[in-house]
């Protein structure tokens, strides 16, 4: 899985090495200190400048290059106060079972 958490102003502030690997492209850990919205479209800025000012959670799934992912960005907490944001990255199967418990 790879986690990438940023501060309340939008910094990445850390990435385990799964999220290295995976924006490896992008620049891998030299990320550590940049904004989310510089590698982000305009689109994907929308939504976490939103996150941002309304701390909420956002979740979809995604595939790329024939890999499947859950990814789940939710805000973190500390003493209460919004701390910043951590993005989930999980690679699914391209078929999974579906359960409703009561």
């Amino acid at each position: 899985m790879a986690i990438t958490v940023s501060d309340k102003d939008g910094k990445i502030i850390d990435m385990n090495n799964r999220s290295a690997t995976t924006f490896e492209r992008s620049g891998g850990k030299e990320l550590i200190g940049k904004n989310l919205m510089d590698c982000h479209p305009e689109h994907a800025q929308k939504i976490i400048n939103s996150m941002m000012s309304n701390p909420r959670t956002n979740a979809y799934t995604i595939e790329k290059n024939g890999v499947k992912k859950l990814i789940y960005q939710t805000p973190y907490y500390d003493n209460g106060e919004f701390a910043g944001l951590i993005e989930f990255s999980i690679i699914i199967p391209e078929q999974m079972p579906h359960y409703v418990r009561k």
